[in-house]
């Protein structure tokens, strides 16, 4: 569970204080990165740095709790609940299940699951009124 550990502790670390490097040091330069609310995939290690920025830059306050990790050979399947506030104040609660298969020390693919409408209607108004969708994803 060494990997899933590692990807849980670097979720967390953006989550508390912001740190989305620590995150983006664990995919690789050719990574896949998306998730159900976003159409789009974002690649490599500067997609990661932007799916991961626009996650944390959605709510204000953000906490991920994970139910069950599972890893078998290079995936690693993570079940989450997470639980923050969004920048009017309105509270965001969502679940979901995170899929990332690895090449080596690396991340090679990571896609969320989870039904985009339970980020709360303050959330996903706001989306909305981007011209891109954002990666509002957790683990």
């Amino acid at each position: 569970m060494e990997r899933a550990q590692r990807f849980m502790d670097a979720l967390g670390r953006l989550e508390e204080r912001g740190d989305v490097e620590t995150l983006v040091s664990l995919f690789g330069e050719n990574a896949q990165v998306s998730n159900a609310a976003s159409q789009r995939v974002f690649s490599g290690k500067d997609g990661a740095r932007h799916f991961w920025t626009e996650y944390k830059g959605m709510l204000d306050r953000v906490r991920s709790s994970f139910r069950n990790a599972i890893e078998a050979g290079d995936k690693v399947a993570l079940e989450w609940e997470t639980q923050g506030t969004a920048h009017n104040g309105a509270a965001v609660s969502y679940e979901g299940v995170s899929i990332i298969e690895w090449d080596g020390d690396q991340i090679r693919r990571f896609y969320a699951y989870f039904d985009p409408g339970l980020l709360g209607r303050e959330v996903s108004h706001g989306m909305a009124q981007r011209s891109e969708v954002p990666a509002t994803t957790p683990a």
